[in-house]
């Protein structure tokens, strides 16, 4: 029982000391999104909102989880047609970055992430059945700090799973499969 108590109060003070060097904030922005592996999609404008919690390991290094809802996608030209197909998908993003300090004003940060299909519309119509659930995807990207408050980042995620719901039996497949690719731009306010 002693082992018990010593470990919980030690967890807690833990938790305590490290809390005091994470600070929480709100991002949102402009998505531009495209299938990589698909000659013949075109890109997609969408958007980015969500949260996360910076955390301190060392003095200029912190990990960064986030939760994202990401309007993702592409566009398709139709064959003998003016008019583009759209296809919107939606999800909630889980990055997890390791966030490096350059300086005090400039970061770059790399990390995986996941994602969870909410919804997939094509033309209004729901297409969520032909897509993957889960879409695996890695972020590179850099920001700039205004002030201790407010920030901008650049990231590129590319996609390492193929989204349609269709197995890859061969490398050539996996290849040509759709895979996300996201370029987005945002703005970050930590509190």
């Amino acid at each position: 029982m002693k082992k018990v108590i010593l470990t919980t109060i030690a967890i807690l003070a833990f938790g305590f000391a490290n809390a005091q060097q994470t600070r929480f904030g709100v991002k949102g922005g402009l998505n531009i999104t495209n299938f990589s592996g698909d000659n013949d999609s075109n890109a997609l404008v969408g958007f980015q909102l969500g949260g996360f919690a910076e955390i301190k390991v060392i003095e200029r290094l912190s990990i960064q989880p986030e939760l994202l809802f990401s309007t993702q996608g592409a566009k398709f030209d139709r064959n003998g047609s003016n008019n583009d197909l759209d296809l919107k998908l939606n999800y909630i993003n889980i990055p997890v970055l390791a966030k490096f300090y350059i300086t005090k004003q400039f970061t770059v940060e790399a990390g995986p992430q996941i994602g969870f299909l909410v919804s997939a519309k094509s033309d209004g119509d729901d297409v969520k059945d032909f897509y993957k659930s889960t879409d695996l995807g890695f972020n590179f990207g850099a920001g700039y700090n205004f002030t201790d408050n407010f920030s901008v980042g650049l990231r590129y995620t590319v996609g390492l799973s193929n989204v349609a719901d269709y197995d890859t039996d061969d490398i050539d497949d996996y290849l040509d499969s759709p895979k996300n690719s996201v370029l987005a731009i945002t703005a970050a306010y930590k509190f």
